[in-house]
């Protein structure tokens, strides 16, 4: 069965896609460091867009990397609209996405309890 995607999904995964190529090779701050975007929701109307992103080195401070994004985010809009084809350009809204930090807490209580079975058992 093939699924329909809708213009909101398209177009959130060619800002994903896009923003992800700017801030890896056009934005230069020290204090970004090393992040990844996770996913993009675009508004029915296409003028928002939430990016979630996600940090690679743990030590980064979250909060400081969201307040480095939200000022860039004139600079990524406008490179944005450069390679991307929409009337308008959506307005940026950035948001930690903490579902990797989750499934990493998940998967640590599950080998800990995975261990303890093991040490019942013999």
């Amino acid at each position: 069965m093939v699924q329909e995607f809708s213009r909101t999904q398209r177009v959130g995964g060619q800002i994903q896609r896009e923003l992800a190529q700017i801030i890896q090779q056009e934005l230069r701050d020290p204090r970004l460091g090393l992040v990844t975007i996770s996913a993009v929701e675009v508004s029915k109307d296409m003028t928002h867009a939430k990016v979630f992103i996600t940090l690679m080195n743990p030590e980064q401070d979250v909060d400081e990397t969201l307040k480095v994004l939200k000022k860039a985010s004139g600079f990524l809009r406008r490179a944005l609209g450069k390679r991307i084809v929409l009337r308008v350009i959506p307005e940026l809204h950035f948001a930690y996405d903490r579902s990797l930090d989750e499934g990493m807490r998940v998967s640590a209580l599950l080998d800990a309890v995975a261990a303890e079975r093991e040490g019942d058992k013999e």
